[in-house]
């Protein structure tokens, strides 16, 4: 499997020999649908957009409503392409699919259970989200071994709890995903909401934010407005000078009001066109961009990543203002409140915490350690146990 950096270089060349750049979008949901229209939105005649899937009927109904309302806007300039007869469960179906469009880009926006947010379960009984990484990881294993069976080399990024999915991926041996979407995404701009209007700032992309977390934190500052007790590294610049504010104000000016249905999938859709546009914008403008994402090149937690485009070749590495010791302690701290006590020779371990809520408030029992080839059995004993009694 190619590096980050390869893989960079590689879309370089691509776009300096003006070929088409094929981003291909698995599962189009709304964080699917939400994430076409953005990229649409662009108006970029160089995009080649498939979006991938088993039920084409459907998909091309809401590529049609994209099309048009793109075309209203004086936007629709992109290739858009509909690729149905895809089994997100058969990894054959996968690989004939990736070695026929040969894309430059993967989003994995598909869902095991659709059509339900779990932390509409699990976080008023655990507190934890880490319960679910067995689904999480279910359909993004699939894609990833038939990228490698295909022998792709496009930059891939992942939608779901990649803080566990894509280390748990990686420590089994399997080609993982890149980068990972959402979570450190979500909480920065509310962020600068307070520092713009504590410090009269009138453009938000003056102040520069750099976060290391993990997806726990995304959720409980973003609700309750607090780290429930774990430090983390924030820095807040303004012009390139560190601002003095009280980061404990800043985590409280979070829990800002926010719909709970399907409409947060922005913030997802928005992440993972983030990641995108940043690689697009470095490339092609010869720049360095800071995105910040989850799980990226299989370590736990959410981290600050570089695109550095500034010289002869395209690189990609870790926010070099912390040590990797640093962020990594804060992230293995972050995730242990999320139910996770580790991933490691392709096992997800468990806290002893976590098992305990589950008995306690789910009257059922999970190992303390999955393996990567046994989480489907374990992904169904939750589908079963926790799920269906709650949603049927």
């Amino acid at each position: 499997m190619k590096t980050i950096s390869e893989k960079l270089n590689f879309l370089l060349q691509k776009i300096e020999n003006n070929e088409k750049i094929t981003i291909a979008i698995f599962g189009l949901g709304s964080v699917g649908c939400y994430l076409l229209d953005y990229l649409v939105s662009l108006g970029d005649p160089q995009l080649r957009l498939v979006v991938v899937g088993r039920n084409a009927e459907k998909m091309q109904q809401d590529v049609n409503i994209i099309r048009t309302a793109a075309t209203i806007r004086h936007q629709m300039r992109s290739e858009l392409v509909v690729e149905g007869n895809c089994d997100f469960k058969d990894v054959n179906s996968i690989e004939a699919v990736l070695r026929k469009i040969q894309p430059d880009f993967i989003v994995n926006s598909s869902r095991l259970y659709a059509g339900l947010k779990y932390g509409s379960i699990s976080w008023s009984n655990l507190r934890a989200y880490g319960i679910w990484t067995p689904l999480s990881v279910m359909l993004g294993k699939n894609i990833m071994e038939a990228y490698g069976k295909a022998e792709c080399n496009a930059i891939s990024i992942n939608t779901s709890y990649s803080d566990a999915v894509i280390p748990w991926l990686k420590s089994a041996g399997m080609p993982y995903f890149d980068f990972g979407s959402g979570n450190l995404n979500h909480l920065i701009p509310r962020m600068k909401f307070y520092v713009a209007e504590k410090f009269g700032v009138n453009n938000l992309n003056d102040i520069d934010i750099t976060l290391v977390a993990s997806h726990f934190h995304d959720v409980v500052i973003s609700k309750e407005g607090h780290t429930e007790g774990v430090k983390l590294l924030l820095s807040i610049k303004y012009q390139g000078n560190e601002l003095e504010v009280n980061h404990d104000e800043v985590y409280k000016a979070c829990a800002i009001p926010m719909p709970t249905d399907q409409k947060r999938n922005m913030m997802n859709a928005s992440s993972n066109f983030d990641i995108i546009y940043s690689i697009l914008t470095a490339i092609r403008e010869r720049k360095s961009v800071k995105i910040h994402t989850p799980g990226v090149d299989g370590h736990i937690g959410g981290y600050p990543y570089i695109i550095d485009a500034t010289g002869n070749e395209v690189k990609g590495y870790f926010y070099r203002g912390y040590s990797m010791e640093q962020m990594e302690q804060v992230n293995r701290n972050s995730i242990y409140c999320d139910g996770i006590e580790n991933v490691e020779k392709g096992n997800l371990v468990y806290t002893n915490e976590l098992l305990f809520k589950v008995k306690e408030k789910f009257h059922i029992e999970i190992p303390q350690q999955v393996a990567l080839k046994d989480a489907g059995i374990v992904a169904n004993v939750l589908i079963d146990g926790i799920i269906n009694p709650r949603v049927s």
